[in-house]
């Protein structure tokens, strides 16, 4: 079998540093907000060259906060993309936004920028990017158009830890970069957690409260928050990896680079990288209009894969109230039909790639 990612494989390689991590939290008997947590705040703050870092419990809660210590509310518009993992929206929708949803390109599978100006209205007060797969998207024209309009950009990091447009990371372009650590993640803990990242010190506070029931200690509650810590424990699992993640996010680099040389002669898509940008593939993923038999042939013998994503934000019934419906963002419902993510982890050998890749290409030219 090869799985879509191997977290004992990994724990393996670390476990004794995990252990005397976690153990030295167990001995300072203090697990919530932390030395380890400050320590790991700190340590992304200088990876990511921003001037603050807020830890919290997941990455749906980072999205979430941003947006409320953002002032984002009741009868906004967020204009974001339709191809991610559901807590994008989500999380609009908690603050009492309203998702506007805009087509993606069809190389990267981000937020098409040249789409966004058409969905601005007054309503409209932030653009939601999503880094999707490790890829960023392009914050450049992004930003452009957020300064333009004087809108908030909030950008979803949760599959793009470390990757980069020139020296720039992903999460530094906006207003706020909001990722997650769930274990699957290039940078991921033994549990929920996340972080907000930002350059305003005006929101220092407000996001200190908000992730700590509207309060700054001593009992005194300034707004209605949310209980969103960042336990020691992930804290300290998180410092471990935080020492490898460059290793790790170049381990699927060339993981990324085997797939690419191996796929490259047969009628299938694989990943791009756009000039200046740094693509840490969270995921994989290729795109065959042969998706389900690939898939099912894969399966056949032994390796996993995954469809992210099989339907669209805006076609998701619990977003049926916003009245979307099928064909009206085409890219993103065509795509979505033919994506399909392969095993990819930092200690992927490269003889399961092969394997993988032989499978494919048989299916292909089998048909």
């Amino acid at each position: 079998m090869i799985p879509m990612v191997d977290l004992k494989k990994n724990y393996i390689d670390i476990k004794t540093e995990v252990i005397n991590e976690i153990a030295e939290v167990m001995e300072g008997a203090q697990f919530i907000l932390g030395k380890k947590s400050r320590a790991l705040e700190e340590q992304i703050r200088e990876f990511l060259g921003v001037s603050n870092a807020l830890s919290v419990a997941s990455g749906t809660d980072a999205l979430h906060i941003a947006l409320r210590a953002l002032e984002i509310g009741h009868g906004d518009e967020v204009i974001t993309t339709p191809f991610t993992f559901f807590a994008t929206a989500e999380a609009i929708v908690y603050v009492g936004a309203k998702p506007v949803f805009v087509d993606i390109q069809e190389d990267t599978l981000n937020i098409n920028p040249s789409l966004i100006e058409d969905k601005i209205t007054e309503k409209t007060k932030a653009i939601l990017p999503v880094h999707i797969f490790g890829h960023p998207a392009d914050m450049i024209e992004i930003m452009s158009i957020a300064n333009k309009y004087n809108l908030k950009v909030v950008e979803d990091c949760a599959q793009s830890f470390g990757a980069c447009i020139g020296d720039k990371r992903a999460g530094s372009f906006g207003d706020a970069g909001c990722f997650s650590f769930y274990p699957t993640k290039n940078l991921g803990g033994y549990g929920d957690g996340g972080m907000v990242v930002f350059n305003d010190e005006a929101l220092y506070e407000s996001l200190k409260k908000l992730r700590n029931h509207g309060s700054l200690g001593g009992y005194i509650h300034e707004m209605i928050g949310y209980n969103s810590r960042l336990d020691e424990m992930q804290a300290a699992v998180l410092l471990v990896k935080m020492r490898r993640i460059n290793r790790y996010n170049e381990q699927r680099r060339n993981c990324a680079s085997i797939y690419n040389q191996l796929l490259k002669d047969i009628p299938v898509s694989c990943p791009i990288e756009k000039e200046g940008a740094l693509h840490v593939y969270h995921q994989y993923t290729i795109r065959s209009k042969h998706r389900d038999l690939i898939k099912e042939r894969l399966n056949a013998q032994g390796i996993a894969s995954v469809v992210y994503y099989p339907i669209p934000l805006h076609l998701q019934v619990a977003m049926s109230y916003l009245g979307y419906k099928s064909g009206d963002l085409p890219v993103a419902e065509s795509l979505s039909r033919q994506v399909l993510s392969l095993p990819i982890y930092p200690e992927l050998e490269r003889e399961d790639i092969y394997k993988i890749c032989r499978v494919i290409i048989e299916t292909i030219n089998s048909l």
